[in-house]
């Protein structure tokens, strides 16, 4: 029976719910939404691989239920089954505030439908994560969270740190943010956080100045500053300044250099372009952030690719302090199944549905496969006889006699021809024409066809493109049975059920319309069925049944031109 639900939702066309709980161990979850339709954040295009902060909050998420050590922590994927990595950054269960970074495999253009879950409430759970070098995609070179307790900032890896202690400050964008006060921050130079002179390369910060001047990246040849609340990047001799920054917001500073362009973004949006140039000298050096700079950075990311515009809007998106990108609200097992009981309508009909209308959907999930079977089938038949078909002719046309296409013997010719044209119709008709004539000796020296001659070998090769035309339209009848056989066939389950629903209802001695509408809704589903079944076949067998008469026709040309040609050549004169 569930394997006869799942199959039904595939002939259905509808993608499959997701499960009520991802598991019963835990009691809660919180149901995060990355919206890129239009009421969101509107992309074009699925960006794979990308890590999201996940905000909790009092609001979103019942600390009280999840353990203090956030050790019950799981994020889960919006088909429920499939574990996401998570890296916490801070979790405060005294506070009731907590921060962490999830891979989203793929996020979805144009939809609200890219959901994750975030599951606690485990009191048996034990501690689960993955570390930060895990939630970054691959070509993420490294990301800096100003977050480590002893003030030495460290990227994810834990392999390229600071050479001197940074002053953090607690309540910063995400997390802790590193406060600078003119002085820099240097990473020591790393052939693994380097770039060559075209790229590529992405380099991503977000910064609260106080007041907008300063650098604030550096890393040999390129460099991003701000001169008076305007932005200006530098790589070698090239130069692209736009979008300002102003002081005391936080503003998302990206650039992007590869494919010989220098691009520059202000929180998601494009603010300048230009040439890359053509300078020698690969990016390399030590890492400096902040010279004369005076305010907050947080989230330095380097990575070995060129992000894309959805990607970095993305990211804007996700990190930004109002979080446009996310929705989250928290849920309980009892109100998400409600929940999801109201809003999928199909699961309602589904669990109404009978063990005779269940029957027939099977039946006529059955139909559809063997009418998807005969489509592709035939139709991949009739390409390839369409193809050889052609080709034949070209070579009949352009051969002086029709008896020898090769210049042998008429039976040479049949022979030296036959894998060629294997799948073509057209030939095995003209196969048929020769035995006929290699039967009265013609194009041998022998006497000239007579015209009773002439008929007899007509009706041989009409024939057999009488059996290719039986082979043509082999098993086309399957597809008139399911246009025929299934509408009727899901009015019978319909007709079955509506009855079941009426009697159960007249035995029980409830009429009211909750008690009716499911059950007549679920039998309708055995109509739905059927005509899904008949609606494809109709298109198939109307599209095939052209492509055969097209096929038809040249054969029926075929032998009238080739019965002309051997009566001018070979036959009385």
């Amino acid at each position: 029976m569930k394997t006869s639900k799942v199959l039904m939702l595939a002939l259905l066309l509808f993608p499959a719910l997701a499960h009520a709980w991802w598991n019963k161990d835990w009691k809660e979850r919180t149901k995060v939404v990355l919206n890129t339709s239009p009421a969101g954040v509107e992309t074009k295009e699925t960006v794979s691989g990308l890590a999201v902060p996940v905000r909790l909050h009092s609001g979103n998420f019942d600390f009280l239920s999840a353990k203090t050590d956030a050790s019950d922590l799981r994020f889960v994927a919006g088909d429920d089954k499939t574990p996401l990595k998570f890296w916490i950054e801070r979790y405060d269960s005294v506070n009731e505030l907590a921060v962490v970074w999830v891979q989203v495999p793929a996020v979805l253009p144009g939809t609200d439908k890219n959901i994750v879950y975030a599951y606690a409430g485990n009191d048996q759970a034990t501690v689960q994560g993955d570390p930060a070098s895990a939630v970054f995609d691959s070509s993420t070179l490294a990301v800096f969270h100003f977050g480590e307790k002893d003030g030495v900032a460290t990227d994810q890896s834990g392999t390229v740190k600071a050479t001197g202690a940074v002053t953090n400050e607690p309540n910063g964008l995400i997390g802790p943010s590193a406060r600078f006060i003119g002085s820099p921050i240097t990473f020591p130079a790393s052939s693994r956080l380097g770039a060559p002179a075209a790229g590529p390369l992405t380099v991503s910060l977000w910064v609260h100045p106080d007041t907008a001047q300063g650098v604030l990246f550096n890393e040999g040849t390129l460099t991003i500053n701000l001169n008076a609340g305007h932005l200006n990047a530098t790589v070698g001799g090239t130069s692209v300044a736009g979008g300002d920054v102003a002081a005391a917001v936080w503003s998302q500073v990206v650039l992007t250099l590869g494919g010989g362009k220098l691009s520059l973004y202000v929180n998601g949006a494009q603010v300048g372009q230009g040439d890359a140039g053509t300078q020698n000298q690969p990016i390399a050096g030590d890492i400096k952030l902040g010279d004369g700079y005076q305010g907050l950075i947080d989230e330095v990311v380097l990575a070995s690719t060129v992000r894309s515009a959805d990607w970095i809007k993305l990211a804007y998106a996700s990190q930004a302090s109002d979080a446009k990108l996310i929705a989250s609200n928290t849920e309980t097992a009892d109100t998400a199944e409600a929940g999801e009981g109201s809003q999928s309508y199909f699961g309602i009909l589904f669990k109404n549905l009978t063990p005779d209308g269940w029957a027939v959907i099977g039946i006529l999930f059955i139909m559809f496969l063997i009418a998807v079977w005969v489509m592709v089938g035939k139709a991949l038949f009739l390409v390839r006889v369409d193809g050889a078909n052609h080709k034949f002719l070209r070579r009949f046309r352009d051969a002086e006699d029709v008896l020898n296409l090769d210049g042998g013997s008429v039976g040479a010719a049949a022979v030296a021809q036959g894998p060629l044209f294997r799948h073509s119709t057209i030939y095995r008709v003209y196969q048929a024409g020769l035995r006929e004539l290699g039967k009265r000796n013609i194009g041998h020296g022998g006497k000239p066809l007579s015209g009773p001659g002439l008929d007899a070998v007509k009706a041989s090769i009409d024939a057999d493109m009488v059996r290719e035309n039986h082979r043509l339209n082999a098993r086309m009848v399957l597809l008139t049975i399911a246009i025929a056989g299934g509408p009727f066939l899901g009015l019978l389950g319909t007709v079955v059920g509506v009855m079941i629903t009426f009697a159960a209802i007249a035995a029980a001695g409830d009429v009211n319309v909750n008690a009716i509408a499911p059950g007549i809704a679920a039998a309708l589903l055995a109509t739905v069925a059927g005509l899904t079944v008949a609606i494809p076949s109709l298109f198939g067998y109307n599209y095939l049944a052209s492509r055969i008469k097209v096929v038809s026709s040249d054969m029926q040309i075929f032998v009238d031109e080739f019965v002309t040609r051997v009566a001018e050549l070979y036959g009385e004169r």
